[in-house]
């Protein structure tokens, strides 16, 4: 027989199940701010199953058009407006996440690019930082930023059968881990350098003429003159690590995938996978090259569009191709493998943090 309980017990026994059922919920939130090259970043995530990769973005920010690493490549140090500014908005944004999701704090991180481990005053953004969120700011080392890369990129568990890469600015960063006897993992580290701007300019270079290496035509010439140099790095790549053969899915990453699924699929999808296909990339190249109008036409009307556009030129957008397409050409046994654009690329690194901090991952490596 069941015995009756006053209205109060009642009440009392709802509320700590709502908060119990609140308290888990909450546990299972995920926070990130990152202070980038140009821009911080904030991300909330709601995570059901890191291993998968099943995870909602619940939050996302981004502050764009600041100089942070134009003024540590010239100065080798912060301005104080930088550090203000970055404090700021690092303080701004963790106010509001924090009234709004209320995360648990272990499960907030504050990072900063590896370009700030190069400034002679980091300390002193560090120390801002700390003053006014009582959180510390972790600096990226350079060293562990590819490893960083993979962890994110790749779901955890396709951890042994895939390779990730990152189409950058500078260069082509990524790698893969292999699984070593008793559990173990080795992450083994991939570069090229080569990325859509340093490719470009090393173009720009071959042009015996300096006042041509503008003109369209002519850049198009050294460009096609330039790729079989781009192949035999990615070739001499892939060929130093044998093991790549057993990989069936690669995950790619960075301005150079971002603005040929953009400008080319040209639909928004949820996932946060998204597979391409070799022709596909082929087909861009065409467009590219040939009717570039196609793409000015559609930045008008697409927002995302238009923001690939504003970022890079025609001829940013011609190297990065020339990269992508000359990696994905590259991978051995190509008709097998399964492609993928890191759509989140830019919260790899909190999925890196968060895998780090799961009991059901292995990121011992």
């Amino acid at each position: 027989m069941l015995k009756k309980h006053s209205p109060q017990v009642l009440i009392f026994i709802l509320f700590s199940l709502f908060f119990s059922i609140s308290s888990l919920a909450q546990k299972n939130i995920y926070a990130g701010i990152e202070i980038g090259r140009r821009t911080i970043k904030v991300s909330v995530l709601d995570v059901s199953n890191i291993k998968k990769a099943d995870y909602k973005i619940i939050y996302y920010s981004n502050d764009e058009g600041l100089s942070f690493a134009k003024h540590i490549t010239a100065t080798g140090e912060l301005t104080q407006e930088d550090i203000n500014k970055a404090g700021l908005i690092v303080f701004t944004q963790l106010t509001k996440i924090r009234a709004q999701f209320k995360i648990p704090e272990e499960n907030i991180f504050l990072v900063a690019s590896s370009v700030f481990g190069s400034a002679r005053n980091v300390d002193a953004l560090k120390n801002k930082i700390s003053t006014l969120t009582n959180k510390e700011l972790d600096i990226i080392n350079v060293d562990e930023e590819a490893k960083i890369l993979v962890k994110g990129s790749i779901p955890p568990v396709d951890y042994a059968n895939a390779l990730h890469l990152d189409i950058g600015a500078a260069s082509t960063k990524g790698g893969y881990i292999d699984e070593l006897q008793d559990g173990k993992l080795e992450f083994i580290p991939l570069e090229l350098d080569f990325g859509t701007m340093s490719l470009t300019d090393a173009v720009k270079k071959t042009v015996a003429n300096q006042s041509q290496a503008s003109d369209m035509s002519v850049y198009q010439e050294k460009s096609f003159d330039f790729n079989p140099i781009v192949r035999k790095k990615i070739k001499d790549m892939l060929d130093a690590n044998p093991l790549l053969l057993k990989k069936e899915k690669i995950y790619l990453s960075g301005g150079a995938v971002w603005a040929f699924t953009t400008l080319y699929y040209n639909e928004n999808t949820k996932d946060h996978y998204l597979p391409i296909k070799l022709e596909d990339v082929i087909d861009y190249d065409a467009v590219l090259k040939n009717n570039f109008n196609k793409f000015n036409t559609l930045a008008k009307t697409n927002t995302e569009a238009a923001r690939v556009l504003n970022i890079y030129d025609q001829k940013y957008l011609i190297s990065a191709n020339n990269i992508l397409q000359a990696c994905v050409e590259s991978i051995p046994n190509l008709e097998k493998k399964k492609i993928y654009f890191v759509k989140e690329g830019p919260i790899t690194w909190l999925i890196s943090y968060i895998a780090d901090r799961s009991k059901k991952v292995n990121t011992n490596f």
